[in-house]
């Protein structure tokens, strides 16, 4: 009986140790995270604006992502130059993450960012680790978001030999990976191809809706460019909007409103409690 009394209480204390080893929230050092990719991660359309409130005050997030990017116009155009010149001052963080994820725009058919997927795409996203580690931050790769895309009620995972090429390169060189791809794929199917098309930047077109009830998607209708001589609030065609690093605010299958990046964000910001245990005090529960 004495011993069934003792139990309870030899589990609180380890509790309450195990919670006391975890700095409080006032006393956390400030870390600094930079997020590098194309448009699944940017300001406007992607999962960072959701993961970036997703941090407590001490960890400052600075994205850097731009859409229609690949691994290699990236560096190209002087993106990453600009990631490698934040990392320069030291600005009194404990330590800068640098998160990385490509793969939308390195796919066959993207004229001047396509990459091949055995000898380039693989070396681009090494290098960029390698870079981060050498300036004394901390790398962690991301296998790249899925497209909510339906066939027969199956996710069609196009992005897998990306994601696969991406978790080689984190083995190699023993740094941390996000299965992001992994973690989206699973999501999108569980919604399914209805629900999943509330994710997108816009409300899917009757078209799009009508085809996701059988259990398959559509190309969705492509918005008309418009001239520059047009009104500020006209939308922009695709070509200019990649140019500027930004997606068309309509709907499709691969960029993402506020519903879509709160839900990507927080699988991003589990996977990252789990594969960088030491920002997790930084990732609010």
């Amino acid at each position: 009986m004495q011993k069934l009394i003792l139990l309870p209480a030899i589990i609180l204390l380890v509790a309450v140790s195990a919670r006391s080893q975890l700095p409080p929230p006032t006393q956390l050092r400030p870390v600094r995270i930079i997020l590098v990719g194309d448009s699944t991660m940017a300001v406007k359309s992607g999962w960072g604006p959701a993961f970036s409130a997703d941090l407590v005050p001490q960890a400052t997030c600075i994205n850097l992502a731009k859409g229609g990017r690949s691994s290699g116009s990236y560096r190209a155009e002087g993106s990453w130059a600009k990631v490698m010149d934040e990392l320069k001052p030291d600005a009194g963080f404990k330590v800068t993450y640098v998160l990385i994820q490509f793969g939308h725009n390195d796919q066959p058919g993207k004229p001047g960012r396509s990459t091949d997927l055995a000898t380039e795409f693989p070396v681009n996203i090494r290098q960029y680790a390698q870079e981060v580690m050498a300036a004394g931050a901390k790398p962690v790769l991301i296998t790249p978001l899925t497209r909510r895309w339906f066939t027969n009620g199956v996710v069609n995972n196009d992005l897998a030999p990306w994601a696969e090429a991406t978790k080689k390169v984190a083995a190699d060189l023993g740094v941390p990976v996000l299965d992001l791809n992994a973690d989206s794929v699973a999501a999108v199917q569980k919604l399914g191809p209805v629900e999943a098309n509330t994710l997108a930047m816009a409300p899917p077109p009757a078209v799009v809706a009508e085809s996701a009830a059988s259990g398959n998607s559509v190309a969705a209708p492509k918005s008309a460019p418009t001239s520059p001589t047009n009104s500020d609030t006209a939308v922009p065609g695709n070509n200019l909007a990649e140019r500027k690093g930004e997606a068309v605010p309509a709907f499709d299958y691969t960029h993402l409103g506020p519903k879509g990046s709160k839900l990507f964000a927080r699988l991003v910001a589990d996977e990252l409690m789990k594969s960088v245990p030491d920002l997790k005090p930084y990732l609010k529960p």
